[in-house]
């Protein structure tokens, strides 16, 4: 049985273990999405303990950091230098990753960064290459991996439920953001599905895109090298409001799986069978219903490996890796043609 996020909102926490330290945390962005989830939820939990926000309006950084017991800063190397964290959080708007996430490698704090990595892939591969040579804890928030219906899929796809993989559809479109790129969606929002289709079914090895003219929304057919076909449909103009923007199909020779709106609903069909096996949060259950508990439960495999100086459970590898899928779309979109890709850096298939 999967189990649910163990110190999630509405969920009672297990007894404190005495030999488990508290981790100090400190927060870097004061933004009104992933900045407040983080510090909101690093601030709660019993095993960690919100120290800092770091922002670069005093009077905003207060306001976030004051309500959560934590001590607001403008200065990055000052917070540094006075909370010594355990672990540093960045969670800035997304074209703003790489300066400030280069800086925090160099001073050797351990990180867990929201996606996307970076917007090229040779300023992640920079950021990689300095976490390594400094044998640096670097994760990066893929936390839709841990919605229970993921989790699911994977499982009946690793047991052998599916059969041989044969295709694969991933759909997600709402509002586009702030970010001024030509391909912000593909970047920051469809790395989602890059990471989950290769988390799935393995390496991507080729892609063949079209795009609209603003290039917000795009269509891409995608090859994996173990043979199996899928598709990736991803926009900017359409919306969260609607039922439905998210669908997530990985279709076998001995089985069908679709999730739902990345938690809403599981369906899983064996080949010939009329009858599904369905699971959907139940009416108690707001844990595994609520997108935002799924960085909790992704936290509790982060803060243990980070504990005991294994490996994130998701590394900022995989960050460099949606990047290079998306470049090589991108690549694709402007020429017209199918582009190879090779997969040098690691495709993280475990969590």
């Amino acid at each position: 049985m999967i189990p649910a996020a163990r110190f999630a909102p509405a969920v009672a926490p297990p007894a404190e273990d005495p030999d488990v330290p508290v981790t100090r945390v400190a927060v870097v962005g004061t933004g009104a999405w992933w900045g407040l989830q983080h510090a909101q939820t690093f601030a709660a939990r019993p095993d960690t303990r919100l120290v800092a926000v770091v922002g670069r309006d005093p009077g905003r950084t207060a306001a976030r950091a004051t309500p959560l017991g934590a001590t607001p800063y403008v200065d990055l190397d000052e917070m540094l230098a006075a909370e010594s964290p355990d672990l540093v959080s960045v969670c800035l708007p997304n074209e703003g990753h790489f300066a400030p996430t280069l800086r925090l490698i160099r001073a050797g704090v351990p990180l867990l960064v929201e996606k996307p990595l970076t917007f090229s892939t040779s300023e992640g591969r920079q950021l990689i290459a300095e976490a390594r040579s400094r044998d640096l804890f670097l994760a990066i928030n893929f936390n839709h991996r841990y919605a229970r219906p993921v989790r699911m899929a994977a499982a009946a796809i690793a047991g052998g439920d599916l059969g041989d993989l044969v295709f694969a559809s991933w759909r997600f479109g709402g509002e586009r953001g702030t970010s001024a790129h030509p391909y912000a969606n593909l970047i920051e929002t469809q790395c989602h599905g890059f990471d989950m289709l290769e988390h799935l079914c393995g390496p991507i090895d080729s892609v063949a895109a079209q795009v609209t003219d603003d290039r917000a929304t795009l269509a891409v057919a995608l090859h994996f090298a173990a043979g199996a076909v899928g598709t990736l449909l991803g926009s900017y103009d359409s919306s969260y409001t609607y039922p439905g923007t998210h669908l997530l199909e990985v279709n076998g020779t001995a089985g069908r799986l679709l999730v739902e709106d990345t938690v809403r609903r599981y369906v899983f069909n064996r080949a010939g069978d009329e009858t599904a096996q369905v699971w959907q949060a139940g009416y108690f259950n707001d844990t595994d219903r609520d997108f935002h508990a799924t960085f909790d439960r992704y936290l509790d495999d982060l803060l243990p490996a980070l504990r005991m100086g294994a490996a994130p459970p998701v590394p900022a590898t995989a960050g460099l890796r949606a990047l290079q899928l998306a470049e090589a779309v991108i690549r694709s979109a402007e020429t017209g043609r199918r582009e190879a890709v090779d997969h040098d850096e690691p495709v993280v298939t475990e969590s």
